[in-house]
């Protein structure tokens, strides 16, 4: 990896976004969707997660997208406010190089700038030992599995979900309103 460039995500990023979910839609077990998403869809799930005030962020290699991440609420419900959810997704010829690592430490910060109090990582497949690893490597804690929640690919797949305390955790009230 040469200058690889973390920053924001623009609309103009929105095809190659689409297009490295696409892929993992298709071949992989991180994503429990069926079918990928259209650029429309996308271009209105990265608005949602800019409206409700959360990053975006992009990772850049040699001026072309390489991996996205990004958070949004974990539940809608008031209670749940100060926790979220991540996803992180790199494009397939640029796995296991650290985008991914390096795209969820610039996350986990701006998040806990936000004064987000808990990130969870719902991880699709018990077996996606990379993304179990990555979170693992950058704080995350077990949680726990939930056995055969999607079927995909003619098999029942888990979902494991992994959890973060940022600042004080549990351990003050939160400052987000």
């Amino acid at each position: 990896m040469t200058d690889l460039i973390l920053r924001d995500s623009t609309e103009a990023d929105l095809p190659a976004i689409t297009a490295i979910y696409a892929h993992h839609v298709q071949h992989g077990t991180g994503s429990f969707e069926l079918e990928p998403p259209s650029l429309d869809e996308m271009t209105t799930r990265r608005a949602d997660v800019l409206r409700n005030g959360f990053a975006y962020l992009v990772a850049q290699d040699q001026g072309e997208v390489v991996g996205y991440a990004y958070v949004n609420y974990f539940r809608t419900r008031p209670a749940y406010r100060n926790t979220v959810e991540n996803s992180i997704y790199v494009r397939n010829d640029q796995r296991g190089r650290g985008v991914g690592r390096q795209l969820l430490r610039a996350l986990l910060e701006r998040c806990e700038m936000a004064g987000v109090r808990q990130v969870l990582a719902v991880i699709g497949d018990s077996a996606n030992t990379g993304s179990i690893a990555l979170h693992a490597s950058c704080g995350f804690r077990f949680a726990g599995t939930l056995r055969s929640t999607g079927w995909k690919f003619e098999r029942w797949l888990d979902t494991v979900i992994m959890q973060k305390d940022l600042g004080e955790g549990d351990r003050s009230p939160p400052s987000r309103p």
